[in-house]
């Protein structure tokens, strides 16, 4: 257990004691997988780009669908990248012209065919890699999904469309061990910065926020009348409630109460609502944060290479081993499919 830090079990009970909260107020929403997005390299992004569309209506689309993503709360990255896939299946489409209306499943399955058959970008030889060829799927799902939403049409689509990819791949994210989180919280030092630390890894770790969702984290999605901690820009564009275990309360409320207070001195906007504040008082970026964890991964001795959302496998995997349903861990991070909260139970076993 995290002793004194955070104890696991803390975080089961509350998810589990209808005193404490109802798992119904825990909001499921979509989750696109996002975790291939640091494996695409931004080269090839970049000449993807570089494909040129002559179809007005093929630009308009691909500008709303870089819109629609971000409207509905995806990852920066995502809404960076997909329209650059998407530019790329518009590309396809002109070169054989084919208007977008009268693509058929098999004309979809033909330009995946392709993009197996394809060469890496940047002169390298051999094919494109299975996780660059699982991003391109994504976009083509996500793509008709928009479509369909915005009423411009439709995008027909083989049956089991890359189901044969996912199975390639396996990129299992580095987790921390409860001995290692708790050397983070014990290199946190007193300042305002240490305190700040802490809320990081309460937010990330004990919270088991997205990237995303912790940097749009404002001081007000703290109810801390409730113990809980409101996540409203979640993936998809949907809220949850997550409980707060008292040792991440107690965190939260010294960072607020006084770390916050001595960054928000040099606001240059008063009514910033950001709960992380830069030492210029702006909002942090995931960058930032990002920069921080490592300076902590550091301070501790530890070698792994954990990211941000490393911390929320590492919470989800503890959780397990605690002794969790998946179907609870699945609420707890705001899964919608139990298949996105099943990867744990195979790094369990690493």
């Amino acid at each position: 257990m995290l002793h004194r830090f955070i104890r696991v079990k803390d975080i089961g009970n509350q998810l589990i004691n209808p005193k404490c909260c109802s798992l119904s107020s825990i909001s499921s929403k979509r989750d696109t997988p996002t975790f291939l997005d640091n494996y695409i390299p931004n080269q090839i992004q970049q000449n993807m780009k570089s494909l040129p569309l002559t179809n007005p209506t093929h630009k308009r689309l691909q500008a709303g669908f870089g819109n629609w993503l971000h409207l509905m709360g995806y990852a920066a990255s995502t809404c960076y990248g997909m329209p650059n896939y998407l530019q790329e299946f518009l590309h396809w489409l002109e070169a054989h012209e084919k208007p977008l209306a009268e693509v058929k499943a098999e004309d979809v399955a033909t330009y995946v065919e392709r993009l197996q058959r394809r060469k890496k970008e940047r002169g390298r030889a051999g094919a494109l890699k299975v996780t660059a060829l699982v991003k391109h799927v994504q976009m083509l799902r996500c793509f008709r999904r928009y479509l369909r939403e915005t009423a411009q049409g439709e995008l027909a689509l083989p049956d089991h469309l890359g189901a044969g990819f996912r199975k390639q791949v396996r990129i299992e994210p580095e987790v921390l061990t409860q001995e290692e989180v708790i050397q983070l919280y014990r290199v946190c030092e007193s300042t305002a910065l240490g305190q700040r630390d802490r809320a990081m890894l309460g937010v990330f770790y004990g919270c088991g926020l997205r990237r995303s969702e912790g940097v749009k984290l404002d001081k007000g999605d703290i109810l801390e009348g409730r113990s809980m901690l409101l996540v409203r820009h979640g993936k998809g564009y949907k809220e949850r409630m997550v409980p707060l275990p008292p040792t991440v309360l107690k965190d939260l409320q010294g960072y607020l109460e006084s770390g916050r207070l001595a960054l928000a001195r040099k606001l240059k906007e008063p009514s910033n609502p950001a709960f992380f504040l830069s030492m210029k008082g702006n909002r942090m970026t995931g960058q930032m944060l990002a920069l921080r964890l490592k300076r902590l991964l550091e301070l501790a001795a530890i070698k792994k290479q954990v990211s941000l959302h490393g911390l929320r496998h590492s919470i989800a995997t503890h959780l397990l081993a605690a002794g969790m349903e998946l179907h609870q861990i699945g609420k707890f991070l705001g899964h919608q499919s139990l298949e996105s909260t099943q990867i744990y139970t195979r790094i369990n076993k690493l």
